[in-house]
């Protein structure tokens, strides 16, 4: 039996993962392996790291600095997160990202990307810091039209939700078969096709398999909620979601907003830790 973490995206709703995963590594639960797309990349990294609260504190921290994020960072650099400085003097130099941990860790750790030229998802288990620095976790996290293209060994990468927001199938097709999901939006949600799409297919019009993917995503996303509902219902999946819709900004620059988010996600894990750890076969 190999258990596995799954961590959607989601933005700023990732607050809700950071607080379920502190939780979790509060309990000493463990997994073989966690997959995560986009802010799941992005703060389930914690997670083989060992490094509880980190996610929650570096942002309220920082969520205000205008070297971290903004529009002054998406004019001048073309990346609403300013590359330079959430992804190198944040997690090298401010609030250090724990990379002997990381790789001593033997939980793998995979990221989710889109290749624009395909459109097609990418899988990536994780090395660390000689794999790329942070190049994967920042690609997995690039949102279109606020993030510029991430290249990586020839291959142009954007946010991972694009292709795969849930990359459950995927993780069951290598051989995890007791997976909890951390979902960032309630029961019965339901996507919709992206208001944006006439920009989307103006800026991207380079990469027709791109715009296919982000033209179906909604389609795609349903399909995966309805197949992990099923699964839930026979007890093949834990999932773990908020009760109501998450009022959060996509870039939130309240860190008292970001705090609720976080707490929301630690009393939802905390309300369903035995649970969890029954569906684990590990227990209190």
């Amino acid at each position: 039996m190999k258990k596995g973490l799954i961590l959607e995206g989601g933005a700023m709703r990732g607050m809700f993962t950071a607080g379920i995963i502190d939780v979790m590594m509060e309990n000493g639960i463990d997994y073989d392996g966690a997959i995560g797309v986009s802010a799941g990349a992005a703060f389930g990294c914690n997670y083989k790291s060992k490094q509880i609260g980190r996610v929650i504190r570096y942002n309220m921290k920082y969520c205000n600095d205008r070297r971290y994020s903004g529009i002054g960072s998406l004019i001048k650099t073309g990346n609403i997160y300013n590359t330079d400085f959430a992804y190198g003097e944040v997690p090298l130099k401010y609030d250090v990202f724990d990379f002997d941990t990381y790789q001593s860790n033997p939980m793998d750790f995979y990221v989710v990307c889109t290749d624009i030229e395909t459109g097609k998802a990418v899988y990536h288990n994780y090395g660390g810091k000689d794999d790329h620095c942070f190049d994967w976790i920042r690609a997995s996290a690039s949102m279109p039209i606020v993030s510029q293209i991430v290249e990586i060994d020839g291959q142009k990468l954007l946010d991972g939700g694009i292709a795969d927001s849930i990359p459950v199938k995927y993780f069951e097709k290598i051989g995890y078969d007791k997976n909890v999901v951390v979902l960032t939006q309630p029961e019965h949600y339901q996507k919709k096709k992206n208001s944006l799409m006439p920009l989307l297919r103006v800026k991207y019009r380079k990469y027709p398999k791109l715009v296919e993917a982000m033209e179906k995503r909604h389609l795609v996303y349903n399909q995966t909620l309805a197949y992990i509902e099923e699964q839930e219902k026979q007890g093949k999946l834990f999932v773990i979601r908020p009760k109501e819709k998450l009022q959060i900004g996509k870039v939130e620059k309240n860190p008292d907003k970001l705090k609720e988010i976080y707490d929301i996600g630690r009393e939802t894990a905390a309300s369903q830790i035995s649970e969890i750890k029954e569906f684990l076969n590990t227990y209190i």
